[in-house]
């Protein structure tokens, strides 16, 4: 699937100040990425776009949620998403994207690519491990968290009889 030109923003014929930007991002969005791991997804971003003479400064802020399955019990459940990013925009000599937050463009680029920062920002606003929020408060009723309870190990104390005999040869050095 190819990426829209919906997120080139062409910043040649814009004056120099602030402009505002709205994009609402669902899962097709992602899948042009090959990013699959989200089921389905409900974004809002705003960005807040400073064009200067030199450079240019891009603020985006995104909210909404994206359906995701818990690690631990598969369940699917909506994950709130509230972040933002700064981008700086240069002018170079070459094109640079070495550093996170600052794009460097050759003279002469008349329009940048806002779709791969948005994608950024929200895939490192997911947790590397994604718990329901009925897990950790106790809410969620689910086969697999029954299961799991059934098969969990059973703790044994152990009293100086049923220890090991080799660990008592060596109480004996001692």
């Amino acid at each position: 699937m190819e990426r829209t030109s919906e997120f080139m923003l062409p910043f040649v014929g814009l004056k120099e100040g602030v402009h505002k930007f709205k994009y609402e991002i669902d899962n097709t969005f992602f899948k042009a990425y090959d990013f699959n791991d989200f089921f389905d997804a409900k974004i809002k971003v705003e960005l807040t776009f400073d064009k200067k003479a030199t450079l240019m400064n891009l603020n985006f802020k995104a909210a909404g949620s994206v359906e995701v399955a818990c690690d631990v019990t598969n369940e699917h459940f909506d994950f709130s998403i509230d972040t933002s990013y700064d981008w700086i925009v240069k002018f170079g000599d070459v094109y640079n994207n070495d550093n996170d937050e600052i794009l460097i463009i050759p003279h002469g680029t008349y329009q940048i690519d806002v779709g791969q920062p948005i994608y950024e920002m929200v895939v490192l606003a997911i947790p590397l491990k994604i718990i329901h929020p009925g897990i950790e408060n106790g809410t969620l009723e689910s086969e697999i968290l029954n299961k799991l309870e059934e098969l969990k190990p059973k703790e044994r104390s152990f009293s100086e009889q049923e220890s090991d005999p080799r660990w008592n040869k060596l109480k004996d050095l001692l």
